[in-house]
């Protein structure tokens, strides 16, 4: 299996890269630069791709190049960013920058948009198809957090998530998108999960947990996938 990680160089992206896969498999990852000292965990072989996704529709061109001879199984698509004051008391719309947002959106909804168009085609190719879009909680409804131009950004990869399937479900494309609670990325994989659960008194998930309902996902066969799938921390009180 061929997997390519977008968003892979440190955080979730960085777990992926380690844990996901195995011998015989290719994990490439996709940041601005190739971080030191990451190896996989499982034996498969590690490539890189250096792209810039704040310019989607040249890095979009440069990755498609990068894969479109050996080919591709999975896209994982695990970039994002939010607004400098997101997830604190200070938040305020009114106070954003509009540079801010439009980088938001661009990172959010235009990227994975661009990218997707250009790798649909060497993906298609494989006989076990699928694309998974790290969400948040915060693109539910009624998700309970204010942060206006992160939440609408993960309601449109939602929306992404359900036209590629209906758009692609006879080529048996199956798209998965992740609606993560509040992450514990300061612990990296190679910390046991016993220690990083204990990060945030049940506020924070561990990236093994994510990690492993990746592996869950990709094992499944081609007659069924994962839709979706909603992971927040067990004391979380907005679920």
């Amino acid at each position: 299996m061929r997997t390519m990680v977008v968003g892979a160089s440190k955080g979730l992206g960085r777990a992926f890269m380690e844990g996901l896969g195995g011998v015989g498999d290719t994990v490439v990852g996709v940041s601005r630069s190739r971080p030191a000292n990451l190896v996989s965990a499982t034996g498969a072989e590690v490539l890189w791709v250096e792209a810039d996704l704040g310019q989607p529709a040249q890095a979009a061109q440069l990755i498609e190049q990068a894969v479109v001879q050996d080919g591709l199984d999975t896209l994982i698509y695990n970039l994002g960013i939010w607004e400098e004051r997101a997830f604190d008391e200070a938040y305020s719309f009114l106070k954003d920058e509009d540079t801010q947002l439009e980088a938001i959106v661009s990172c959010n909804v235009t990227a994975p948009l661009l990218l997707i168009k250009r790798l649909l085609p060497v993906l298609l190719k494989s006989p076990n198809p699928r694309i998974i879009l790290t969400g948040s909680t915060s693109g539910l409804p009624q998700s309970g957090r204010p942060e206006v131009t992160f939440g609408a950004s993960k309601f449109a990869l939602r929306g992404m998530a359900d036209a590629l399937r209906e758009g692609y479900r006879h080529q048996r494309l199956g798209v998965t998108c992740l609606n993560l609670g509040y992450l514990n990325t300061e612990d990296p994989l190679s910390t046991s999960r016993q220690e990083a659960e204990q990060r945030g008194d049940g506020q924070l998930i561990p990236v093994h947990d994510v990690v492993q309902v990746v592996r869950m996902a990709l094992s499944l066969s081609s007659a069924s996938f994962v839709k979706e799938l909603t992971l927040p921390a067990l004391l979380d009180e907005r679920f």
